[in-house]
C-alpha cells in the first residue's frame, strides 16, 4: 500500500500536491469539526470504562480475600474441636497413669493444646472482623459501581447517538481524506501529519493573508509570498512551522 502511494503521487507535479495538501487541510478540518463535536466524550467514556474495570476487580479481590478468611475460620474450628478431642483423650489418659512423670506429660500437652485453642479463638474473632470490614468495603465499592455504570451508560448512549448522526459525513470526509493522500507523497505527508498534531487547532497547512501566516499572523516578506504563489517548491512559516500556501487557492480568502 504505502509503495502505491508513492507511485501516485510521483505522478503529479509539486504545485499539484500543494493544491492536494491544502484540499487535505480543508478536509481534515472538517473531520475535525465532528470530532469536535463529541468533546471530552471518547476519553470520558475510556476514563469510565477504566474506572468501572478497576472496580469490578477490586470487589473480584476482596471477594476472594473474604472466602481466603472464611476458609481459614473454618480451618480454625476444626483445629479447636482437634485440640478439645485431645484434651479429652489426654485427660482420661491421666486417669490411667502409673507415675508422676507421665501424668505432668500429659498436662503439658493438655495446657499446649488448649493454648492452642485460644490461638485459634483469637484468629477467628480476626478474622470475623476482617471480614466484617471486607464486605462493608465490598458494598461500598458496588454502589460507587453502580453509579458509573449509569453514568457509562449515558455517556456511551451520547457518543453513539453523535456517531450515528454524523457517520455518513465522518465517512465521506475520510474518504476525501484518504484520495487526496495518495497525490501526496510519503514524506511531506509525515510532516503534515506531524505539524497538525504539534498545533493547537490542527491548521499544518495556511493560506497568506494580508501578508501574514494565516496561522500565527506574523508577516510574510514579498519575496517570499512570490515563491509561495509559484507553487514550486514547500514552503514554511519561519515563526509558528506551519506549510504556506497561496491565498489564491481560497476562492473567498478565507480558511
Amino acid at each position: 500500500m504505502a509503495s502505491k502511494k508513492v507511485t501516485d503521487a510521483a505522478d503529479y507535479s509539486m504545485e499539484e500536491k500543494i493544491v492536494a495538501l491544502y484540499e487535505l487541510q480543508k478536509v481534515d478540518s472538517q473531520i475535525d469539526g465532528i470530532n469536535k463535536l463529541k468533546g471530552e466524550l471518547p476519553l470520558e467514556v475510556q476514563d469510565l470504562e477504566d474506572e468501572v474495570a478497576g472496580l469490578e476487580t477490586r470487589i473480584a479481590n476482596i471477594t476472594r480475600e473474604v472466602e481466603e478468611l472464611t476458609t481459614e475460620t473454618k480451618r480454625r474450628k476444626e483445629e479447636i474441636e482437634s485440640a478439645k478431642a485431645m484434651i479429652a483423650r489426654y485427660t482420661e489418659q491421666q486417669n490411667n497413669v502409673r507415675n508422676n512423670r507421665e501424668f505432668d506429660s500429659l498436662s503439658k500437652e493438655i495446657e499446649y493444646q488448649s493454648l492452642e485453642i485460644e490461638l485459634c479463638e483469637k484468629r477467628i474473632k480476626e478474622y470475623g472482623v476482617e471480614v466484617k470490614n471486607k464486605k462493608k468495603a465490598i458494598e461500598d465499592a458496588q454502589a460507587v459501581l453502580a453509579d458509573r455504570q449509569i453514568d457509562l451508560q449515558n455517556k456511551k448512549q451520547e457518543l453513539e447517538t453523535i456517531d450515528k448522526e454524523t457517520a455518513a459525513d465522518a465517512a465521506k470526509l475520510t474518504a476525501e481524506s484518504e484520495k487526496l493522500q495518495t497525490k501526496i507523497d510519503e514524506r511531506l505527508l509525515s510532516a503534515y501529519k506531524r505539524i497538525r498534531a504539534n498545533v493547537r487547532n490542527g491548521l499544518a497547512v495556511v493560506t497568506v493573508k494580508r501578508d501574514a501566516c494565516g496561522g500565527c499572523y506574523n508577516r510574510i516578506p514579498p519575496q517570499r509570498q512570490l515563491d509561495i504563489r509559484q507553487s514550486k517548491k514547500i514552503i514554511v512559516c519561519e515563526y509558528c512551522g506551519r506549510i504556506l500556501v497561496s491565498d489564491e487557492l481560497d476562492g473567498n480568502g478565507e480558511q
